[in-house]
């Protein structure tokens, strides 16, 4: 399998996975990769910042459920260097990730799929929901690495630790898993507070957090809500910029 399999976690809501993996995404292919991302949350907030409808006849549930049944892929951005696809989904993920209870090899089934797949990509990022499900333990046994996005406040430092000791649990059945790296996100440099976060963890955490962080700003979030990419967005070169410098760092790491 050629693709370097990364998911996007963090038990903690609100703190950026699904922004994270669709610019970092985008960033990746225009850096001249061919990128797969998948949607693993039942939310669906990848899938609508990246698709320009959600009316989509097979998503990741369907492949989840039954191992014959293909990775239903979208071309999102292609050209002569690079491309990205996407995998979507529905809400109908959050009935199958109870189905999949009874399912032998429960956990294995996204691995499986992007197995066959992996070799016509560079990259597969994985957005994950906000909880250790089923449908996070596929993205974690599935994956080689995992970036942890958080935001610099002392009550999200509890979702990173409770991580932590998930992606201990999940060495048990996935033995190569690693943290590639950790990211501030909606890291606001005015607020005391945050500024005493972010260095506990470079003090605690040293390498593992990434030297990019990426700032507070509303061009992210109207590009979440607009289905338009923040690379097109005009105004949002700052956060433009943070996001090709986290790719850049990626690109080092992994």
């Amino acid at each position: 399998m050629a693709a370097k399999v990364i998911s996007v976690a963090n038990q903690k809501g609100g703190v950026g996975k699904t922004a994270t993996t669709t610019n970092l995404g985008i960033c990746l292919f225009q850096l001249g990769n061919r990128v797969l991302v998948v949607d693993m949350d039942p939310q669906g907030n990848l899938t609508l910042s990246l698709a320009s409808s959600d009316g989509f006849e097979q998503t990741v549930a369907d492949s989840l459920l039954d191992h014959k049944s293909a990775l239903p892929r979208v071309e999102v951005f292609s050209d002569e260097n690079g491309r990205l696809d996407l995998v979507p989904t529905s809400l109908a993920l959050a009935s199958a990730e109870a189905a999949l209870m009874n399912k032998l090899g429960r956990e294995f089934r996204l691995r499986d799929q992007l197995a066959k797949v992996g070799d016509e990509y560079d990259f597969v990022l994985i957005d994950t929901p906000p909880s250790l499900g089923l449908l996070t333990i596929n993205a974690l046994v599935a994956a080689q690495m995992v970036i942890i996005p958080t935001e610099a406040r002392f009550f999200s430092l509890q979702g990173l630790q409770m991580l932590q000791g998930s992606i201990d649990e999940i060495l048990y059945i996935n033995p190569h898993l690693k943290v590639l790296g950790i990211l501030l996100s909606k890291y606001d440099r005015r607020l005391g507070e945050e500024k005493t976060v972010a260095q506990y963890l470079r003090d605690n955490w040293g390498d593992l957090v990434f030297e990019t962080s990426v700032g507070t700003n509303s061009k992210i979030l109207e590009a979440a809500s607009t289905g338009i990419p923040l690379t097109q967005l005009r105004g949002s070169q700052r956060a433009v910029d943070a996001y090709r410098d986290l790719a850049r760092e990626v690109l080092e790491r992994a």
